[in-house]
């Protein structure tokens, strides 16, 4: 593992213990093998953004991580400033996250499927200076929209995009990544104990919206810990990843463990089928990371039949439904269950014999590497009402930013014992310390991880026209089913967009739902 290995490691202002940093890893890394293949883009890039497959050995990475924060500190921003990014599951996302990171700089990645309304509130409510985008994801304008984003946010000062035919107004950073300058060519030296401060920021769904979760690199370092250990990867392994790094499990189960392993990070956008099958076989990936109902799908296929990968890290976005899974029959490939909870934290188990998921404790979560001994990741608890509250080393210990606290807006909501109340229903066993979780938080919705409160969409589809309506059903692939009724479906569809509406919710009426009942005035669609 590279983390903190000071023979391999370029040299480094003098740090107390608890001061590494992402960058340190990353140099680390870089600094023992350069030569190493380090981040390979999906084959079928052209296909849904701009530019031919890309890869980068971790010197050719170091170099576009020192331009990228050279770019960022000519634009005048001061340190700490927030650097929105919305790229696709591409090297220039990684690049340009560890560029802000290198800049002393905070990340703030954003889910691909936000539209302009989710997007300026977790922005606006961040304070980011700068947006980082993309020219198109599909036939989806994604420079445009960021212009627009930026229109309505008078904080942000920039927006820059990678790609071809962008709008007037927008930075190109295209040259950063075909000219990239010298590496570690300009660098922000942070204080002592760096570690402490804010690194990334992502964004969680309240009652009263989205709000912004912000983490340290000690607390990242923790969440990619525990997924490190728990999947037993080795160093200089390949790992291939569906997850996209714009939620805390994103960041903890692809960036972390490419980077203390200082393995090959092999992308995959969207998921194809066949261009999987292929990257698994000219890669030869160690360890795949999926949804976790994807990785059931593909073991019933016969998928993990040979020997590769050792590991299946499988995401579970609606841990309730964890209990419920089937026995893990693929002997050659470990899996590891994630439970996440939001934003707050997620728990990483491996299955033992049986492939029968192994229940969540109630009280420390220990995890180990080879059965050897085990280090804290976290600690589960049930709070008074019956829900999960988390607390420990990934858990973030303050909310953000600084003046959220003292204002009326939403914020991460810290206990005086330093819990996070996940909203997680549970059910608790003191006795065996064990808990299972029974349910979803209430009056939301979560569509293949994106979560809002259905009571904010319920209104403003209600404004648009008087008697709409939605329903919520199980989903066994994305969690959960939205499914809308509107007199005229198109009229709604198009008035969703307009006020910049997330598609997998505008698709709830759409024509291109998956599963539609009815017909005529009051025809119900489902996404």
């Amino acid at each position: 593992m590279m983390i903190g290995n000071p023979d391999s490691a370029p040299a480094r202002p003098d740090r107390t213990s608890g001061g590494i940093t992402l960058d340190d890893v990353f140099r680390s890394a870089a600094g023992r093998h350069p030569d190493k293949l380090a981040l390979v883009d999906p084959p079928n890039r052209e296909s849904f953004t701009d530019g031919k497959p890309r890869r980068f050995t971790f010197a050719e990475a170091d170099r576009v991580i020192s331009g990228i924060a050279s770019r960022l500190r000519e634009m005048g921003l001061p340190t700490d400033a927030v650097i929105g990014i919305q790229l696709p599951n591409i090297a220039e996302n990684f690049l340009t996250l560890l560029g802000v990171l290198r800049a002393g700089m905070i990340a703030a990645p954003l889910p691909l499927l936000w539209r302009r309304a989710d997007a300026v509130t977790a922005l606006g409510r961040a304070g980011a200076k700068v947006l980082i985008t993309c020219g198109r994801t599909g036939a989806f304008n994604q420079a445009e929209c960021a212009m627009r984003i930026a229109a309505e946010l008078f904080a942000i000062r920039y927006v820059c995009a990678f790609g071809d035919d962008l709008p007037d107004g927008i930075v190109a950073c295209d040259d950063l990544l075909e000219s990239p300058l010298p590496a570690r060519a300009t660098e922000q030296e942070r204080p002592r104990n760096a570690g402490t401060n804010v690194a990334v920021v992502t964004f969680d769904t309240g009652a009263a919206g989205i709000f912004p979760v912000a983490r340290n690199h000690a607390e990242l370092l923790a969440g990619g810990l525990a997924v490190v250990l728990e999947s037993g990867l080795q160093e200089r392994a390949a790992i291939l990843s569906t997850l996209h790094p714009a939620s805390f499990a994103g960041v903890s189960l692809t960036l972390l463990p490419w980077l203390l392993t200082g393995s090959t990070l092999v992308l995959h956008h969207s998921f194809a089928p066949d261009v999987f099958r292929a990257q698994r076989r000219v890669h030869r990936c160690d360890a795949l990371v999926l949804p976790a109902p994807v990785a059931f799908r593909l073991a019933e296929a016969g998928a993990f039949a040979d020997a590769q990968p050792a590991s299946v890290i499988a995401a579970w976005r609606s841990p309730e439904r964890l209990g419920a899974s089937p026995p893990w029959r693929e002997a050659r490939a470990a899996l590891i269950d994630v439970s996440i909870f939001g934003e707050t934290g997620f728990v990483a188990s491996r299955r033992g014999n049986g492939g029968v998921p192994a229940p969540l404790p109630l009280g420390p979560v220990i995890v180990s590497k080879d059965g050897g001994d085990g280090i804290k990741a976290g600690e589960l608890i049930q709070t008074k009402t019956g829900t999960v509250a988390m607390r420990g080393p990934m858990v973030p210990r303050r909310g953000f930013p600084p003046r959220g606290a003292r204002s009326d807006l939403p914020c991460l909501k810290i206990g005086a014992d330093g819990a996070v109340d996940t909203g997680y229903l549970c059910r608790a066993d003191p006795a065996a310390a064990t808990m299972v979780v029974s349910g979803a938080p209430a009056n939301f919705v979560s569509i293949g991880g994106y979560r809002f409160p259905l009571a904010q969409l319920a209104d403003l589809a209600g404004r648009i026209e008087r008697g709409a309506n939605f329903t919520v059903t199980p989903d066994a692939l994305l969690g959960q089913r939205l499914t809308g009724g509107a007199a005229d479906t198109a009229a709604m569809v198009r008035a969703l967009a307009a006020h910049g509406i997330n598609p997998l919710v505008a698709a709830a009426f759409g024509d291109g739902g998956n599963a539609a009942t009815g017909g005529g005035r009051n025809r119900r669609q489902s996404y």
